[in-house]
């Protein structure tokens, strides 16, 4: 009898595995289907991509001596060449400051003014705190309703896909030179199935920003600048 209890027990935790495993490779193939689809025919080398009043930067990690990461460093290069070529006259750089030791965004400001972007067409959001986040609070606290989305190519589909789905018209361009940092990008490129399936998600509860605040007219005014 306990033989019984023992195999059965087994049979259990197998099928449980497997259901599992089924329903986790479903989610994950209709996430991944759902994010090319919403960024079909939305993605841009810099050269070809169409013009946009705004470039929205995505952060990524910050070294603790204020210095960008090489991912960082290659999105923000992306966006100074737009702004550079007149495709964008506008940078909004989003990140994570939600603690006051770690800081995205300042770093990032200071990365292009240091590379001669004028500090009048910069706006910092201190409360992109992931890709959704970024994209809510680019539409519904700083009223941008077109821009171009810059980020790793791995991760420009799901940035577009979200942007879009929150009302923005937007295009992306992906950065591949921090390819040669082969063990970070397959990294990146494998967390991006999980990330899929939070972005369906996101895309289908509409969820509130961790952190959403009142209207702020600081790209009104750079554009008013520009």
């Amino acid at each position: 009898m306990r033989r019984f209890a023992r195999w059965w027990s087994f049979r259990r935790f197998v099928l449980a595995a497997l259901v599992l495993s089924l329903t986790g490779a479903v989610l994950t193939g209709v996430s991944g289907w759902w994010v090319r689809s919403g960024a079909e025919g939305n993605v841009y080398t810099v050269d070809s991509v169409p013009s946009a009043p705004v470039v929205l930067v995505l952060g990524a990690r910050v070294y603790a001596n204020g210095e960008p990461s090489a991912f960082l460093a290659a999105r923000l290069e992306l966006a100074r060449r737009l702004y550079v070529s007149g495709k964008a006259r506008v940078i909004l750089v989003s990140g994570d400051n939600g603690q006051p030791e770690y800081n995205e965004v300042d770093p990032m400001r200071r990365w292009l003014i240091e590379r001669g972007v004028p500090e009048r067409v910069i706006v910092g959001d201190h409360a992109g705190f992931d890709t959704w986040d970024s994209c809510v609070r680019a539409k519904r606290v700083f009223g941008v309703d077109k821009l171009i989305v810059v980020t790793q190519s791995f991760h420009v589909e799901r940035s577009v896909t979200l942007c879009r789905r929150v009302g923005i018209d937007a295009v992306g361009v992906g950065d591949d030179t921090a390819r040669q940092f082969k063990p970070q990008w397959m990294f990146g490129a494998s967390r991006e199935r999980l990330a899929n399936v939070k972005a369906l998600l996101d895309g289908l509860a509409n969820p509130e920003p961790t952190f959403l605040g009142p209207y702020e007219t600081a790209v009104d005014e750079a554009l008013a600048n520009s």
